[in-house]
């Protein structure tokens, strides 16, 4: 569907066509009219489906009309991140260039006496995480009995962050007549039950089965020694036609390290986690935005919502502990129709996470093999009792004492070079020297051979 056929002003449709749009997404064409007429929804959509729009578009609309009083917000969108926030205030911008609505934006890492400016002065839009919204609010610098349209975004990721109390919190603070839109991409109990609470006999819409992958993204998992993941990603970098690409690790420190160790062969990359405060995240994800970056190393802050046009790629350089975590970072790319390719390195270690991400799947992964993608078994075929889930190379070696065992991928895309052997000598004086050994960013090439009784001083 068209949207000049959903019922839009035309000062909306100029701003959509000036961003480049003329069909609207499966959950913006259910959404969108019964937002119009002031309807209660849910909206059960994965992420890349152009959700955030399907609000955004008819609350411009709606909020043309009417002014907005000192401290007293008309309308309330909650987020769990601060970029996710900052995201739906770019969406205003962007679709509100030809209405004069007034907006701001509350969350942690900056400046909280510009924000109260902002609230004294009266917005149309507030968009908040609930964390600096309630802090606020105890404070006296807002009130809510004003607000007659609340949209609780991201609602799964809500309560995976604890701030469904927050939630029900700030809706008994707002007018029981209010519009509530909620949108999530799985319905689990609480969510069910927050829904059931606040909301009045609201319009279901589903577009897709929830926590699903996207179709039009390729996925591999490769298997990979813990000590040979950088290698391997500079590999896949190399072969792959990776145009932009965000890649996920579990912590922070990886994503720091792996962030250095990229730059130091030579890539143009970025980092974001949560230890980064907001304006040098905002920075990281603008030379991202803009090509000066075209790499992103990230931990799951920046999975869910993050809209950046072209990522070709994500890498999941550590599988994820939670398989919705995995369905969310996968969807930063293949957005919008485009393709995307999405590859997750896998050691032994991580045997249940794949299992688990695969059961939610309903289907196998590809696996990744010499540079080619071996078909998988599908959830519904009899494993053979010969065949275990991850094939032992005969060839495998122990590592030496103190470290973990790991098996070796079964082939490798990047030729191996020649490993440099360590011999015993003796110098002149009787003392033991080490010849020809090689230190690299994984650790000493090859095992230290047992003859040898090494002991480090300060």
């Amino acid at each position: 569907m068209k949207f000049a056929d959903i019922g839009l002003s035309d000062e909306l449709l100029k701003a959509i066509d000036e961003a480049g749009y003329s069909d609207a997404t499966p959950i913006q064409e259910q959404a969108i009219p019964p937002v119009l007429m002031m309807k209660d929804i849910i909206g059960i959509a994965q992420t890349g489906t152009g959700k955030t729009a399907s609000f955004v578009l008819p609350m411009i609309d709606i909020l043309a009309q009417g002014r907005a009083r000192a401290r007293m917000p008309r309308s309330l969108i909650l987020e769990p991140t601060r970029e996710l926030a900052a995201q739906v205030a770019e969406n205003f911008e962007k679709y509100g260039k030809y209405n004069k609505l007034s907006m701001a934006l509350l969350i942690g890492g900056v400046s909280m006496g510009d924000q109260i400016k902002a609230l004294e002065k009266g917005v149309d839009v507030l968009i908040a995480t609930p964390g600096r919204l309630m802090d606020l609010f105890e404070r006296g610098n807002i009130m809510l009995n004003g607000c007659d349209m609340l949209v609780i975004d991201e609602a799964d990721r809500m309560l995976d962050m604890g701030f469904i109390p927050d939630i029900e919190k700030i809706c008994t603070k707002l007018p029981t007549t209010r519009q509530t839109l909620l949108f999530s991409a799985t319905m689990p109990p609480p969510i069910k039950k927050l829904s059931d609470q606040f909301l009045t006999s609201p319009k279901y819409i589903e577009v897709a089965r929830p926590a699903s992958a996207n179709i039009n993204i390729e996925q591999f998992l490769v298997d990979v020694a813990p000590m040979k993941k950088r290698e391997k990603l500079r590999g896949l970098l190399e072969i792959e036609d990776v145009a932009t690409a965000i890649i996920f690790c579990n912590r922070k420190t990886t994503v720091r390290e792996l962030n250095q160790s990229l730059k130091r062969h030579g890539y143009r990359s970025g980092e974001i986690h949560g230890d980064i405060d907001q304006a040098a995240r905002q920075a990281e994800l603008e030379a991202f935005k803009n090509g000066d970056i075209n790499l992103l190393v990230a931990s799951d802050v920046a999975a869910r919502g993050l809209d950046v046009k072209g990522v070709s790629h994500v890498f999941n350089f550590d599988a994820p502990m939670h398989p919705d975590d995995y369905v969310h970072r996968i969807g930063r790319t293949g957005r919008a129709g485009a393709k995307g390719k999405a590859y997750t390195f896998v050691t032994r270690k991580d045997s249940e996470a794949v299992d688990n991400i695969e059961k939610l799947l309903g289907n196998k992964i590809d696996r990744l093999q010499g540079g080619k993608a071996k078909k998988e078994r599908s959830l519904t075929d009899k494993p053979s009792k010969e065949r275990s889930n991850r094939e032992k190379p005969s060839n495998a070696k122990h590592k030496r004492a103190g470290a973990q065992e790991e098996e070796a991928p079964q082939s490798e895309n990047i030729p191996k070079k020649p490993s440099n052997r360590r011999t015993k000598n003796v110098d002149s004086k009787g003392n033991i020297i080490i010849k020809d050994a090689e230190a690299t960013e994984d650790g000493w090439n090859g095992p230290i051979p047992s003859f040898l009784d090494i002991s480090f001083k300060d």
